[in-house]
């Protein structure tokens, strides 16, 4: 391409106009109406898009931790121990589950949360854990190598 002036350069917005429309038509193109087909009515559109979504993954990171917080303390609920002396308990048995996990064991695997529960329950008995006063010992655990510290 040959440019007799610096002002017909200038004017010449060639290909680069065509690729940057395009990748704006590309996200809106599930858009409806002219939020769809007009490019200057679809770059606001979808700059404003774009900016929710990057919200909503911070929003989406928070609800899930709430979500799995709640399911962790109702299975801690069901079997009768308190979330903090849950924790703290498998934390002093060095079993390392992270809120998923646990979140889905208490859901999905009921029986496997039994378990872990009723550990907890014995391992807070044994380091008398406050709060450890109303809870049995569960007769069905066996805590090797739990030393009082």
């Amino acid at each position: 391409m040959v440019f007799t002036t610096a002002m017909m350069m200038v004017r010449s917005r060639g290909p680069d106009e065509f690729w940057r429309k395009r990748k704006i038509f590309k996200i809106a193109a599930h858009f409806s109406g002219r939020r769809r087909n007009c490019y200057s009515i679809a770059i606001k559109a979808v700059h404003r898009a774009l900016q929710f979504a990057t919200i909503g993954r911070t929003v989406r990171k928070s609800d899930m931790i709430d979500l799995w917080n709640t399911r962790i303390r109702a299975g801690c609920e069901e079997h009768g121990i308190e979330i903090n002396n849950f924790k703290d308990s498998l934390s002093r048995c060095d079993i390392q589950l992270n809120k998923k996990v646990l979140a889905d064991l208490a859901i999905w695997e009921p029986n496997s949360f039994k378990a872990l529960s009723d550990l907890a329950k014995s391992v807070s008995i044994d380091y008398n854990l406050p709060g450890t006063e109303k809870y049995d010992k569960p007769t069905n655990v066996v805590t090797r190598g739990l030393l009082k510290k």
